[in-house]
């Protein structure tokens, strides 16, 4: 049974978590805990797959594509970027997440989604520093679904805040 993990980083760059998810220490990581195939959406970056060479663990890797829902669907597991897009996609089809900050950004609203979805239980987060250790010591059984959404409660929010109620 093939038991793989997706890295996305969006539509953007995060050099640092590209690198860290396919270094070697990583793919045995992955390997170790029952995983054999690693697929990285890297963005724009020179990218050489023999640096994860690890005996019976495969990676891949694609710089963008216009859907990477299939990959997602695909996927035991998912590490992202902290992009709101990426995340709900990754917990609206159900899928364990990881999430990795980018500490690099400015003004970082990133982390204030990631703790509080991570404090409702839905997700792990962490930092490129710190994903070993995180990866290692993570129940993804424990992670609790998270909820459709409700387009009614914004028509209702709508039409108070527009003064139709």
């Amino acid at each position: 049974m093939s038991r793989t993990v997706f890295v996305t980083v969006g539509t953007t760059t995060f050099h640092a978590l590209t690198k860290t998810t396919s270094s070697r220490r990583l793919c045995k990581i992955f390997k170790t805990l029952g995983y054999n195939k690693l697929t990285l959406q890297t963005g724009r970056i020179d990218f050489d797959i023999e640096d994860s060479k690890v005996d019976d663990f495969t990676v891949e890797h694609f710089d963008y594509k216009n859907s990477i829902a299939e990959d997602i669907q695909g996927a035991s597991l998912v590490i992202s970027h902290a992009g709101a897009g990426s995340v709900l996609d990754v917990l609206g089809a159900g899928k364990p997440l990881l999430v990795v900050i980018n500490e690099e950004l400015q003004g970082n609203h990133q982390i204030e989604l990631a703790h509080q979805l991570a404090m409702d239980g839905h997700l792990y987060y962490c930092t490129c520093g710190s994903l070993c250790e995180k990866l290692q010591s993570c129940d993804f059984s424990k992670l609790k679904p998270l909820p459709p959404g409700k387009p009614e409660n914004f028509a209702t929010f709508l039409d108070s805040a527009l003064g139709f109620s």
